[in-house]
């Protein structure tokens, strides 16, 4: 496995994350709620994938029971947790307050996995987390601020959605030296949806289930947002340093500020435009940084 393509593979899982918005912007014209939305993503793609590993590969179905609280850890915390304190935030205040709390997560990525995997924290993987913060928050458009209140209680919860999410790529860099990217994909999201389905109420939604769109774009959102976003992001994860995962992990919101522009005919300033090229910026540090220091794999 090359370099090159290790980063290239994270970055790519990352901007199919970044394309949720596609398929999610029709699911809310059909009457779903952003939890019932999260319960079908899982749920679906949990079922893809079994069926499609079933017939292809069966043999990446295979686990070790010890590894169970892992996968636990992965789909119920760092997906279904996670997600609730996301979107609780954007509903207590805004999209964009809820996107720059949550890309804290490389934070604490960097910091976890100073004591977990021994990675270092030197000066170029800081000036990536400072450019991939200030990017992101021009490019959502939350600098400037201007007179914004935000609540104590949704900053605490920004932080935790930001913390659960940075548990997947600790915890998925732990299995990922035990299972193939499919392996872990599969079993995160099983144990998300066996969570997350009972408290959803879909059985509720047996109307909007006749409808072709429906159906067309939840196949979108659990092969593309969901399957190949988590596995291609877990793959790069077994060749990389987890902190430089989560670096280059947002491009996910460019991706998504990219798709409101050329899809839904956004507009696109200025601020936004340099956002972007931050965050670009700090992806090509990261990978320049690898590239020049002969760091050992883990």
């Amino acid at each position: 496995m090359k370099n090159y393509f290790a980063y290239l593979i994270t970055i790519l899982g990352a901007s199919f994350w970044g394309l949720t918005g596609l398929f999610v912007e029709s699911l809310y014209n059909h009457g779903f709620t952003a939890w019932e939305i999260v319960a079908a993503r899982l749920t679906s793609s949990t079922i893809i994938l079994v069926v499609f590993m079933s017939l292809i590969a069966r043999q990446y179905l295979r686990i070790h029971i010890k590894h169970i609280p892992h996968f636990i850890g992965l789909g119920f915390v760092s997906i279904v947790i996670f997600n609730w304190c996301y979107f609780t935030v954007m509903e207590q205040t805004s999209l964009s307050i809820a996107v720059v709390l949550l890309y804290t997560a490389p934070v604490f990525v960097a910091t976890l996995s100073k004591f977990i995997f021994k990675e270092q924290i030197n000066r170029t993987k800081i000036l990536s987390l400072i450019l991939t913060f200030i990017g992101c928050s021009l490019a959502i458009q939350l600098i400037p601020i201007g007179n914004v209140t935000i609540p104590f209680i949704s900053i605490i919860l920004g932080l935790l959605s930001a913390f659960f999410c940075a548990l997947y790529s600790i915890i998925g860099k732990f299995v990922s030296w035990y299972y193939h990217p499919l392996t872990i994909t599969v079993y995160a999201l099983m144990m998300g949806s066996l969570f997350i389905l009972p408290t959803s109420g879909l059985w509720n939604k047996t109307a909007a289930f006749h409808s072709f769109d429906v159906w067309l774009n939840l196949f979108g959102i659990a092969v593309i947002s969901t399957i190949l976003a988590y596995t291609l992001y877990t793959f790069g994860l077994a060749y990389i340093e987890s902190s430089k995962a989560a670096i280059l992990g947002a491009m996910e919101p460019i991706v998504a500020v990219l798709v409101g522009v050329l899809i839904f005919g956004d507009a696109l300033n200025v601020l936004q435009a340099i956002g972007i090229i931050f965050v670009i910026n700090s992806s090509f540090l990261t990978v320049f940084q690898k590239n020049n220091k002969k760091t050992v794999k883990n």
